[in-house]
Parts: C-alpha cells; structure tokens; sequence
C-alpha cells in the first residue's frame, strides 16, 4: 500500500480515484482551495485513511512539509484551473499562469522529495486529451503529440508544457513520473464552477459547459427542438470516470508505469449529435428527436479520437462501460441536483 499526496482532492475525477485508492488500502493525503466548486465535501472525507488540507496547491514550502513529515511515496498532481469550453476563452491567461505556478510547485516539491528521503517514488501528471487539439493522427497514440502541431488553446498548450517539465526534470535530475492523458470524463459530481460564466442556450440558463450534463439539462428543462453546437459531428470518446479512476490508480501502483504516458480513455467514440439522441431517447423515449444548431466555440475541436492499446497492453486498463451505462447513472443524479438546485 502506498502514501500518496493528492492535489485537487476534492474535483470531479479525483473523487473516483480516491474513493478507489482508499477502497484498496492506501493512505492519502488531500489538498484542495476549493477554487472551482467552493467548499463541498466528499464520501471520503472522514475515512481514517484520508488526510485532508483545505490550501492552496501553489504553495511550495507547505508541500514540501507535508512530503517529508508523512514520507509521500507518489505526488499527484491533480490540481488545476478547468472548467468547460467557455473558460477556455474567458480564462485564457488565467489558465495558462495559474496552471504553470500549480505545476512548478508540484515538480520543486517532488524534487526536494527525492533529495530528502529514500522513499519517495515519483510525480504522477495529469495531462489532457486536449494536447491532442491540433493532431491530424488518428486514432492518436501517445507518441503522436511529438508529430502534430501544437494545441491552440491556452489550456491545451499548457498540458502540453506539464509533459514538457516532466521530461525535463528526467533528463536533468532523473525525477520519475508518469503522465496520464484522460479523456472526456462522464460521471457524477460535475457541478458549476463558481467563475463560470452563465451562459444560454436558447432560452435555457445552464449551469455548467460540459456537454453531457449541458444536453441533459436542457432536454429536462424542455427545450424543443434541442440546441447543439455546431452541426454536431464533434467526435469524442466520453469515458465513464470510474474506468478512468481505474486507469489512474493503475498508473500509481504499476510499476510498468515508470517515466511512460498512457491515454486512458473508452475505445469508442461518439458524435455530439449521436451523444445527444442517446439521451434524448432516455428522457423522452416517445417524443421525436429534433435538433437546431447553435454557433460553435473557436476551441470546440472537432475530432479526439485517442489509440488505447498501449494501456491495455502494458497496464492492463481497458474502459469498457458503455456511454449508454454512464448515463443512467448520470440523468438521475443531474435531475436530482437540479431539483436541489446544486447545478
């Protein structure tokens, strides 16, 4: 079992990693400032195995006290500035600064980690699906971020770079990592950022920009027809977050995750306009489905089509809950945070 130190502790996939980490007996120890969601709290939170630091993850010297009191074997680093496609527009710098402040702090702290004690193993980065923003390589393999063209959002950009530092601190000070790349999460536990701009759709106030919980709020809130962005022909792979948590825990412990990168992601992929019937279809199985198209966002990229073999093959991590499974999980529980008003 291992002592971890988690970044982020209280995000959205976070939540499924550690739920898991702590199922199998590890300890963790959590950091999160609640900048995204505001204080809420987790099933975890009064588990005895978990360690919790409302702080801030910028903070190099509190990182570098709570690595070397509890002997930290991994460091995750979980933190960052995200939310849905309109922060990528509206947050631009922001993003782009903060997440870079976040990520030094990680990599001092880990370096001053390996230099102070002996049972330290390494970093564990979370990158994104979105360094693939520019590729032309499809489905896109790890080592095809090396032969495409760099992201032009800002965030991407800036998961990229988070790649970058990890072969740096490699090269120079022999730092051990792994990078996981995730892509587009489903599950519960997704909520509003607190600075995320309101935005409309038609006259649909949402509460978030994420497009399965944007598209099941307006179909429950009675839009008709239904608004998507764009013609819909976006192509994802919306990952149930469980798998991906199994994927994350699997690039901590396994040590056939040392210095590698894996995209950890569903094998199949689905159009915005496929997405969108399927949960048409569960909320009104007898109402016809009609869309309208809405004008597109500039980063609203229109294909992430990711190859999985490599964690198959090496880790043994297969994401194989069907989007039809994740939303059943997902409608009730947005339905049930609308009716609250958590969302």
């Amino acid at each position: 079992m291992k002592r971890i130190l988690f970044t982020g502790s209280h995000g959205f996939i976070a939540a499924y990693v550690i739920n898991q980490l702590l199922e199998e007996g590890n300890e963790v120890w959590g950091i999160d400032n609640f900048w995204k969601y505001g204080k809420i709290s987790k099933s975890y939170d009064n588990h005895p195995k978990f360690h919790f630091l409302e702080w801030d993850a910028t903070d190099t010297e509190k990182l570098k006290e709570i690595m070397v009191e509890n002997q930290i074997e991994v460091f995750v680093s979980g933190a960052a500035i995200i939310g849905g496609i309109t922060m990528f527009h509206e947050l631009a710098y922001d993003l782009l600064r903060e997440n870079e402040l976040i990520t030094a702090a990680a990599f001092d702290t880990c370096l001053y980690a390996k230099e102070k004690y002996d049972k330290f193993e390494k970093i564990v980065v979370v990158s994104s699906s979105m360094v693939f923003e520019s590729t032309e390589h499809y489905p896109s393999k790890e080592s095809d971020v090396r032969k495409s063209l760099p992201p032009l959002s800002t965030y991407g950009f800036q998961k990229l770079a988070v790649e970058y530092w990890a072969q740096g601190a490699w090269e120079q000070y022999k730092l051990p990592y792994t990078i996981i790349r995730p892509f587009n999460a489903v599950g519960i536990g997704e909520k509003r950022a607190r600075l995320e701009t309101e935005c409309y759709s038609g006259n649909i106030k949402l509460a978030m920009s994420h497009v399965v919980p944007d598209l099941v709020q307006k179909i429950l809130k009675g839009q008709y027809p239904l608004k998507i962005l764009g013609k819909g022909n976006q192509i994802r792979h919306y990952t149930y977050a469980g798998d991906l948590a199994n994927g994350f825990v699997e690039c901590i412990k396994n040590p056939n995750a040392l210095n590698d990168n894996f995209n950890i992601s569903t094998p199949k992929g689905h159009t915005v306009l496929e997405l969108a019937e399927i949960i048409w279809n569960k909320i009104n199985p007898d109402k016809e489905f009609k869309i309208e198209s809405e004008k597109a966002y500039t980063y609203d990229v229109q294909k992430r089509v990711p190859n999985v073999s490599k964690a198959k093959e090496i880790l043994g991590v297969e994401c194989n809950t069907s989007l039809e499974d994740a939303l059943d999980e997902i409608i009730p529980w947005i339905k049930k945070q609308m009716d609250l008003g958590g969302i």
